[in-house]
């Protein structure tokens, strides 16, 4: 387990993300980012234990490549399931969901956003303790 010092200080090439759309720590490393050329975004999040992004849309695809650790994923209406290194997640343009670790251990994954020129994200609100414990 991590001790708090740990926790708190990126790795190294991270930074943080922007606190008010995650409960807990998580960390980002944009691997690839948009231009005039590349319409792909391409960032790699280090989720720490326990740790989960807000509810979520995006105007294009989004894809959830697991790289470590074992994490949850849930779209509104359906029950969260485990994803775990080597899973790869398609999700479709408005569809409502969230991300992020268990409470059990640290979970990294690359968000491939495409078509970058519709737009990356729409943040909506925080997934509540109640839904992120539903996991059964």
């Amino acid at each position: 387990m991590k001790n708090q010092e740990q926790i708190k200080t990126a790795p190294d090439g991270f930074g943080p993300v922007a606190a008010q759309y995650f409960t807990g720590t998580a960390w980002l490393k944009m691997r690839v980012v948009p231009d005039e050329i590349t319409n792909c975004a391409i960032g790699e999040v280090i989720f720490e234990a326990g740790c989960r992004n807000n509810w979520h849309t995006h105007p294009s695809n989004q894809i959830l490549i697991v790289i470590e650790g074992v994490g949850y994923y849930q779209e509104e209406g359906s029950p969260i399931r485990e994803i775990k290194v080597g899973d790869v997640v398609n999700v479709l343009p408005g569809i409502k969901h969230w991300h992020g670790a268990t409470p059990n251990g640290r979970f990294t994954h690359y968000a491939v956003g495409i078509n970058t020129e519709k737009g990356v994200v729409d943040w909506l609100e925080p997934v509540t303790d109640e839904q992120y414990n539903s996991f059964k």
